[in-house]
């Protein structure tokens, strides 16, 4: 059991740390929560962000689950096709990004900004109703701790990534060479598009 908890939880740390670090509006919210207040903003930021998480992970858990029982197969399919997806888009993504700070901008609550920009992006729903609910479905087969270790391990790669970023423009310094975040990324993309294939191997192969 205890081995199930741990790769679990990697797994989630692994599948969060790709979707934390692709450029968007929560990652431009923790740049202007920074240069308007500290590091402290980055960790911030990430709790605005569980807030709606915990809200999909009850949802998911309470009645989605239980709904979407007679259709496992399907939904480990579709989410191994959105894994390869997602991997495809962030390795194109990949050659382009950068951490180059954004123009500060007026910031009311770190907490809130991070709630906002999570609920207010498509990326993050188009995820959850893919990628997001089929690992946390499949996960659930191994009862509620599993689940609950894999949306720890999700959650401690958000904070992780986030308190890096606020932390190092706090101090003044470069957070990355582009170079190497572009490297970072691109495996990431190379990572979803293993895990999207090994994940699709079980309901295409013994089905």
């Amino acid at each position: 059991m205890l081995d199930a908890i741990i790769s679990t939880a990697v797994l989630g740390f692994l599948i969060g740390l790709t979707g934390a670090l692709a450029p968007g509006p929560t990652l431009v919210a923790t740049i202007n929560a920074t240069l308007a207040t500290n590091w402290t903003a980055g960790l911030k930021v990430s709790l605005g962000h569980i807030v709606i998480e915990t809200a999909i992970f009850f949802l998911i858990i309470l009645g989605l689950a239980s709904v979407a029982a007679p259709y496992t197969t399907t939904i480990a399919v579709a989410g191994g096709i959105a894994l390869i997806a997602f991997g495809v888009l962030t390795i194109s993504g990949s050659r382009t990004a950068t951490l180059s700070s954004a123009p500060s901008q007026a910031v009311a609550s770190p907490y809130l900004a991070g709630f906002l920009t999570s609920t207010a992006n498509p990326y993050f729903w188009i995820w959850w109703l893919s990628v997001g609910s089929a690992l946390l479905i499949s996960s659930l087969a191994g009862g509620i701790l599993l689940a609950a270790f894999f949306m720890a391990g999700h959650w401690g790669a958000d904070v992780a990534w986030y308190t890096f970023v606020s932390t190092g423009i706090a101090k003044g310094k470069t957070l990355l060479p582009d170079q190497t975040y572009r490297w970072i990324m691109a495996a990431c993309g190379v990572f979803l598009l293993i895990f999207g294939l090994y994940y699709l191997t079980g309901p295409l192969l013994f089905r």
